[in-house]
């Protein structure tokens, strides 16, 4: 059932369980998924000239941790960045600690399998996305959430990025609801390296498409971050590293988001 209302631009589609709400240029779609454990709200930006005529470059930026759909709006004005590069800008809320991953101890939190079961093509069937120009950034939990994604299936995007990112996982095994997700292992089983990125990010040899990382040099996520430099430079992948001034707060990520969406703009097929 789809109901209409013109005043409120307001539709709800009851069978696929998706309310969506209209804004101007902003919508906000509520999904309720069976992989989660409670109703997952996304906003998403359509630059300005948005034509369902024309195909538009996506780009996925998800939260950190603690956070919801509504931080990186909060950061950087996500309508500007959707408006200046001409991009649709899709928050989803990774429901405060889900790390992005599907849990092996919390069956309801299969965040990975909604995110490319649902999320992902649900978008592509809403709006004229550009399949040569999808794109994925986080900060700090989503930091970790965008690479992990982009390692499990790097066809699906052009490229990603990842700004103060939680890359490895296993010195903050008592920080971060990460405990509860995989099972309160102890600090010293493989499974912290089974879903940590630096481990995994071998994985990506198979392909030269380019990733971007960033972290500032006074926050507790820096030397992680400098082990993924070096790990990613043995193995000769296309990533750039920025490693700059900054702590692990707005301010810098204000800054570094900046730096990201200007990579990402020159890997989008005109």
């Amino acid at each position: 059932m789809i109901i209409f209302k013109m005043k409120k631009l307001l539709f709800v589609v009851v069978a696929l369980g998706v309310f969506l709400q209209t804004a101007n240029a902003q919508d906000q779609i509520i999904y309720t998924s069976k992989n989660l454990p409670k109703q997952d709200t996304t906003w998403v930006f359509k630059p300005k000239n948005y034509t369902s005529k024309e195909k538009t470059a996506v780009i996925f930026l998800l939260h950190g941790y603690g956070g919801n759909y509504k931080q990186w709006d909060n950061i950087m004005n996500a309508q500007k960045y959707a408006d200046e590069y001409n991009v649709i800008i899709v928050c989803p809320d990774g429901l405060f600690s889900s790390w992005y991953i599907n849990s092996p101890a919390k069956k309801d939190s299969q965040f990975e399998s909604f995110f490319f079961d649902e999320l992902y093509p649900d978008i592509k069937r809403r709006y004229a996305v550009d399949d040569r120009s999808i794109f994925i950034s986080g900060l700090s939990m989503g930091g970790h959430g965008a690479l992990h994604l982009f390692i499990k299936k790097p066809e699906l995007f052009t490229s990603a990025g990842s700004t103060s990112g939680g890359v490895m996982l296993r010195d903050f095994s008592a920080k971060y609801g990460l405990s509860a997700l995989l099972g309160n292992p102890n600090k010293e089983d493989k499974i912290w390296d089974d879903y940590s990125v630096v481990p995994n990010i071998y994985k990506l040899q198979s392909t030269n498409k380019p990733f971007i990382f960033d972290c500032g040099s006074e926050d507790f996520f820096y030397a992680y971050n400098n082990q993924l430099k070096q790990k990613a430079d043995s193995l000769k992948l296309n990533a750039t590293y920025i490693s700059q001034p900054g702590a692990h707060n707005k301010a810098y990520w204000t800054k570094s988001i900046k730096q990201q969406f200007e990579f990402f703009q020159k890997q989008m097929i005109k």
